[in-house]
């Protein structure tokens, strides 16, 4: 039973790990997914949720009254005490117990208001967490594309690497047959050389740009992972005046602005609230008990009390015979003390600690109104006019923001394609330029120092068109990202 036991934890371990790793190929899409789930960034960014929430329903909780209950016990020595030379007090010891509950309310013109502000707050986290989505996918997306555009330089130094191998491979046969010279084999020897360790470091930086991927996501890399390429390019089909509607009604960092500025009004109108009469309520419930430690104590006072007010009986009796009144002496004689009015006695002190007697309940209703402060009423309605002016700025100030990002995105977009479309150009020219160079050093018209120049301008041209391409689909999410939603 152990071994299985132990079997069954493994598994249940193994299985976990294989939920967390990431998977051979990865897409960006499923890139975003990651990050959403894992990145701890984005996961502390969603407790703001979480904590405007609970604002509001603490807002909501102060139409509810308030209340505590209380329980305690006491003891008391047996000792009396002189206050002008009169003892007072008991010679048992005592002890007690009490319980109460007290229930409170207080509600104001702020009562209302403060729940207007903390739902407005709740609109703001809820745009602050829309912000941050949007921020995170802004962020996989460029370190996606960023691992995307080293591993295609990668893969092209390792093609140019195949290509000087080819060129040394050439340039030995050309000495072979006595066409060529030692001199073009140094060079193309150096050239191989030289292209190792430069698709070594290209290797190198696709490797780490993918780590920082990874990163990102908020996971481990298990293995070698293949991202699926973004190579399509298509013309924007969106206009500047489309695009900027959309971002003025989803931008999530406007709407947060914008619910802020809300929560400021409602902030002036609770201050205003100070000025406006408060109705408070109150109600409290309790009980006691008391027990004396010698019970004897109490059935000498209580024997001592029925004497007492038999010897009275008596005098009362006395003076009604004098008077010729009927006596009263057989009521008189029939006050007696007795083991059963002792035993009850006894019983009745048995009190403590739950036998409670009810206290007196007491209910109250206040109205108050405040008068003068010392200005604290002025000072914090000022505040709150200025919070809401300061809030109205930063609205202005985000949608002007937001036009110039709307914008300017757009036309870097449009020049990105536009920049696209050139570098397919240059690097179709260029490749038909290094067949040429090839072609013309193979068959001895032209020099090798005419073919190393052929093949560092096909590189550079390729290496601008992949640059081009990425920055292609960098200047989309750059959009997208001052939209505040995907746009593709």
């Amino acid at each position: 039973m152990r071994q299985i036991l132990t079997a069954l934890v493994v598994s249940g371990v193994a299985l976990s790990a294989a939920a967390q790793a990431a998977p051979a190929t990865l897409t960006l899409d499923d890139a975003i997914g990651i990050a959403k789930k894992n990145n701890p960034v984005y996961q502390q960014q969603l407790s703001t949720r979480t904590r405007a929430a609970l604002a509001l329903r603490s807002a909501y909780g102060a139409f509810l009254p308030g209340a505590d209950a209380s329980f305690g016990t006491g003891y008391r020595q047996g000792k009396q005490e002189f206050f002008g030379g009169v003892a007072f007090g008991a010679t048992s010891d005592i002890i007690s117990s009490n319980w109460g509950l007290n229930f409170n309310a207080r509600f104001s013109a702020s009562t209302m208001t403060e729940v207007r502000r903390a739902r407005a707050n709740v609109d703001a986290a809820e745009a602050d967490v829309a912000a941050a989505d949007v921020a995170l996918r802004a962020a996989v997306v460029n370190q996606f594309l960023t691992a995307l555009q080293s591993g295609a330089n990668a893969e092209l130094q390792d093609s140019l690497l195949k290509k000087v191998q080819l060129d040394l491979d050439l340039a030995r046969a050309k000495v072979g047959v006595g066409s060529g010279t030692s001199l073009d084999v140094k060079r193309a020897e150096v050239a191989v050389g030289q292209q190792q360790v430069t698709a070594l470091r290209a290797r190198n930086t696709a490797e780490v740009d993918q780590l920082k991927l990874f990163q990102q996501l908020g996971v481990a890399r298990s293995g070698p992972v293949t991202l699926v390429p973004m190579t399509s390019v298509a013309a924007p089909a969106f206009e500047i005046s489309q695009l900027l509607d959309v971002a003025r009604k989803n931008n999530p960092t406007l709407q947060g602005y914008q619910s802020r500025q809300s929560a400021a009004a409602q902030g002036v109108r609770s201050a205003r609230g100070a000025y406006t009469p408060t109705v408070s309520l109150g109600a409290q419930l309790g009980g006691y008990t008391t027990q004396y430690k010698n019970a004897d104590y109490l059935v000498a006072q209580a024997q001592n009390q029925m004497l007492g007010s038999q010897a009275g009986c008596f005098t009362t009796d006395s003076i009604r015979k004098g008077a010729g009144l009927s006596s009263i002496g057989a009521k008189c004689s029939a006050m007696t003390w007795t083991p059963a009015a002792a035993q009850a006695v006894r019983d009745g002190n048995k009190t403590f600690p739950f036998d409670f007697t009810s206290s007196p309940y007491n209910l109250s209703l206040t109205v108050s109104l405040p008068l003068f402060d010392k200005f604290g009423r002025e000072q914090r309605l000022q505040e709150a006019q200025i919070a809401r002016d300061n809030a109205r700025y930063d609205v202005r100030k985000q949608e002007l923001q937001l036009t110039a990002d709307v914008t300017s995105a757009w036309t870097s977009l449009q020049a990105a394609y536009r920049t696209v479309g050139l570098q397919e150009q240059n690097a179709s020219a260029a490749q038909e330029a290094l067949t040429l160079a090839q072609e013309r050093y193979r068959v001895g018209v032209s020099s090798f120092v005419e073919l190393v120049q052929a093949r560092n301008d096909y590189e550079r041209a390729s290496t601008d068109r992949i640059g081009a391409i990425y920055d292609y689909h960098r200047a989309w999410a750059a959009l997208e990202n001052a939209v505040g939603r995907p746009l593709r």
